[in-house]
């Protein structure tokens, strides 16, 4: 027995020269970020709006709504970011994707390892022939080991584990911009209910000033000293101008109903909405503290669209080692005996290389390398579009924010004018030099222009908020505990054994673009 083991340890030795050698060969394209020629020259000022005196002022764009210098808005924010659904399912991803990756690493170790054991009980009887009648039993027992393992001569498990890593640090990214479209949502939807409210406030007061109106006419008209027509007229913009309230009621309710989503909460008033008669924020000027070039590849977006094309450069790699011969090691211990002295005890040893190949596969591995050169070629274009969008939509926001601005002033000089051409109409039909229908069209122009003024306001900071947000603005690195919060981590770890994966801390994930493959492996 123990020259039985001696040689098998001896091939052990055989085994791990192998596995050198095989680290040596690594088929398929080491990867490489895609270049974006274009955004080399891509340096937009924002209309004028951007500060390049203060580009690198003390602003975290982690924290951008801070500008906005609402604790209301930063409340709710911090509470969506505890509680939100959609973020803990991507932190849950994560997880996903540190098992996945788990799964991955363990092909560069024995995959058969079996373990057989059988024990019987054999009761035997001979009858006639020139042989003893004789009956007799015994209890036989037998027990082995068998081992498979695979080579990685070509690098199918290292492009393997490589995909696995990309897909890691793609689920990370893929947490950060759901992140940051978190804080645009929360932001978004707070504001639209604060400009809802202000519209309601409008619609209720230009109502009253209009049902004033209407009650005049309606006592002339009783006394003989108006047409009905101005009393038709004066009642109609009365109730059309209150039929608009229930509809502003229901917006109000849905956006309320929408902001108790973000913070998992069911549909029902939220305690952080007090009514307020704050006045809505106006940014002025766009201050950062890089150029908008660099913010807008440090997206997570942009970064998990090239974690993308990293985890399938990989797949190449590993359809190309179909092309060649797969090399394993095969080795089993065996050992059986029985409880009868006259049967002897056996040990039995094995180990030898294994070899299979599929040299007649009809095209199917050469068009399997296809498919996936193709759909790396896809997620590079891919990437190339995710980056033309984000630059797209940061240019579409800070247009958004200069000509809200600029509306804005006229916009305030219209609300101006319709008040006082009011007052004036009032005036000249007390004292006869004009009709009635003059002071309802400036009832209404006032209505109308008091309500696009606040409109604008809603829209200018609706552009405030998708400019930051395009730029990348709203998330933080992760923790582990942030990611799957207690409530969640001790669920899972009381319904499975999770080893360290629970509590293991998470990479701080640069802000740059995927490394070449070698680095990647470092950074793991």
């Amino acid at each position: 027995m123990f020259l039985i083991f001696n040689c098998f340890n001896r091939r052990l030795l055989v085994l791990y020269a192998a596995l050198a050698l095989s680290a040596c060969n690594t088929l398929g394209p080491e990867y490489q970020e895609p270049q974006v020629e274009w955004l080399k020259k891509w340096q937009p000022d924002f209309y004028g709006q951007l500060d390049l005196e203060q580009a690198n002022a003390d602003l975290d764009l982690r924290f951008w709504w801070k500008l906005l210098e609402d604790p209301v808005l930063d409340r709710l924010i911090g509470i969506a970011r505890e509680k939100n659904i959609d973020l803990r399912i991507a932190g849950l991803r994560i997880l996903e994707s540190r098992a996945l990756l788990g799964i991955a690493g363990s092909s560069l170790y024995p995959q058969v390892q079996q373990l057989d054991a059988s024990l019987s009980a054999v009761e035997s009887q001979r009858r006639g022939g020139n042989l003893p009648s004789d009956d007799q039993s015994y209890i036989g027992y037998q027990g082995g080991f068998n081992l498979g393992w695979e080579l990685d001569f070509w690098g199918r498990f290292k492009r393997g584990i490589e995909s696995a890593d990309a897909n890691f640090f793609n689920s990370i990214a893929n947490q950060q911009n759901v992140q940051i479209l978190l804080s645009s949502q929360v932001a978004q939807l707070y504001y639209v209910y604060r400009v809802t409210e202000q519209r309601i406030v409008i619609a209720r007061e230009n109502a009253n000033l209009q049902k004033r109106s209407f009650e005049i006419t309606e006592q002339t008209y009783a006394q003989g000293q108006e047409s009905e027509l101005d009393l038709q007229q004066a009642k109609s913009q009365y109730l059309g101008t209150l039929a608009t309230i229930p509809s502003l009621q229901i917006a109000l309710i849905q956006t309320r109903n929408a902001l108790a989503a973000l913070l998992a909460r069911p549909p029902g008033p939220i305690p952080e909405l007090t009514p307020s008669d704050k006045v809505l924020p106006t940014i002025s000027l766009v201050v950062l503290n890089d150029i908008p070039a660099s913010l807008l590849m440090r997206r997570p977006d942009v970064r998990a669209a090239a974690w993308q094309v990293a985890a399938q450069s990989a797949q190449i790699g590993i359809a190309e080692a179909d092309f060649y011969p797969s090399v394993s090691l095969l080795g089993s211990i065996g050992w059986s005996g029985a409880s009868e002295d006259s049967i002897p005890d056996t040990g039995v040893a094995s180990v030898g290389p294994g070899l299979t190949w599929n040299l007649f596969d009809h095209g199917k591995i050469a068009n399997n390398v296809r498919l996936q050169d193709a759909r790396l070629q896809q997620l590079i274009e891919q990437y190339q579009n995710s980056v033309l969008s984000a630059a797209r939509e940061i240019d579409d926001a800070a247009i958004g924010v200069v000509q809200s601005l600029e509306q804005s002033g006229i916009l305030t000089q219209a609300v101006v004018a319709t008040e006082r051409a009011l007052t004036l109409a009032n005036k000249r039909y007390r004292e006869g030099y004009s009709d009635f229908q003059r002071v309802l069209d400036a009832q209404r122009a006032l209505f109308v222009q008091t309500e696009r003024e606040v409109i604008n306001q809603g829209d200018h900071i609706s552009s405030a908020i998708n400019l930051y947000k395009a730029l990348g603005g709203g998330w933080l690195d992760t923790t582990i505990e942030q990611a799957v919060p207690i409530d969640l981590h001790d669920t899972m770890a009381a319904r499975s054994d999770w080893g360290d994966l629970l509590d293991a801390a998470l990479p701080l994930n640069s802000d740059e673009p995927p490394p070449n493959t070698s680095a990647m492996q470092n950074e793991r």
